[in-house]
């Protein structure tokens, strides 16, 4: 099968789980897992920010530094695409007893004119108190759109103005970065505190890493202990995600050209009525009636192809390396005559 799903459906490959195997490992809890430390180290090290905190997912990254950048009764502004609010089941709410304010737009970017507009008045005590800015590089339900630096920047001298925290969901930011051309200092440099995930066009199994300032990476490791993400001999695991910065970075952009092989394939189809592609490694596009999602996605799997309904009528797809280049061809010669 030629499973366009998510990229994280990957698995390790041979490299990788050799290097895995071979892994130095101690007690996370304790400090003395080498390669949980090298990782880590990493991290703060490739991002020039001063510490970074290894959990096992992004969902558990994000929601740490929501927690330690807010009080309970604050808001964070968001997109309303946004992961932390579409699909971390309310933890926002749940786990920070924080609401959101929500920003529309047609791909989940905005501008800082438009924050700015939802920021509460913090002498309004019928008002949520503003506390937090929250980014999603690359945008998911976005297909894969990537923000402008520039307005990154802008968004980052409202923050300072207004004292606001200011994180970023980079559950794929180095698709961004394999876009724009930008460095993970310049990112550091913008962020109080950025999430990176291993496991999507990375490809390691498990695993994602929060990085920030110390203080709030040392209230995210409490934090951590209370969503039960202190893990111990977790040095298998790490090394994969070492294995990953080290060798995985660079072919993100061969991602990008399969998807968008994919997404000029759509547009030759009869069935197609709307291609979004954020010119990364996410395709999402919507059928015309009576076409359905559940009928389309039948149809392709006959052929050998997977993808994943996101609506009655809409399709994401989405390449990564365990999708080479032929069978993206056979993909595209399929879906260009359907």
């Amino acid at each position: 099968m030629i499973d366009l799903r998510s990229d994280t459906v990957t698995r390790p490959s041979a490299g990788m789980l050799e290097f895995m195997m071979k892994a130095s490992v101690g007690d996370m809890v304790f400090g003395e897992d080498p390669a949980v430390n090298e990782l880590e180290e990493m991290a703060a090290d490739l991002f020039g920010m001063d510490a970074a905190l290894y959990c096992p997912s992004g969902t558990m990254t994000n929601q740490i530094a929501i927690k330690a950048h807010t009080r309970p009764g604050d808001e964070v502004i968001c997109s309303r695409m946004a992961h932390i609010y579409q699909f971390e089941g309310g933890g926002v709410a749940f786990n920070s007893g924080a609401s959101v304010a929500l920003i529309d737009s047609d791909n989940g970017t905005f501008t800082a004119e438009v924050v700015e507009q939802h920021i509460n008045n913090p002498e309004d005590w019928h008002k949520a108190y503003t506390r937090l800015v929250e980014v999603e590089n690359t945008v998911n339900r976005g297909a894969g759109a990537c923000w402008d630096f520039d307005e990154l920047k802008r968004i980052r001298e409202l923050c300072d103005s207004r004292s606001l925290g200011y994180h970023l969901d980079g559950a794929r930011l180095f698709n961004a970065m394999a876009a724009d051309g930008r460095k993970p200092a310049e990112y550091g440099a913008l962020f109080d505190s950025i999430s990176i995930c291993l496991s999507k066009g990375l490809g390691a199994p498990v695993g994602s890493v929060l990085i920030a300032d110390r203080e709030i990476i040392r209230q995210g490791a409490r934090i951590r202990k209370v969503f039960g993400g202190a893990m111990r001999q977790a040095g298998y695991i790490a090394a994969a995600g070492i294995y990953a910065l080290r060798n995985n970075v660079t072919r993100l952009t061969d991602d990008h050209r399969n998807a968008a092989a994919l997404a000029a394939a759509l547009k030759e189809c009869s069935l197609t009525e709307k291609i979004h592609y954020g010119g990364t490694n996410i395709v999402i596009f919507t059928l015309k009636p009576p076409a359905t999602a559940a009928g389309f996605l039948e149809t392709i799997k006959s052929y050998g192809i997977l993808a994943l309904k996101t609506g009655e009528r809409s399709i994401r797809m989405v390449t990564h390396l365990d999708v080479n280049d032929e069978q993206i061809k056979d993909a595209c010669d399929i879906l260009a005559t359907l």
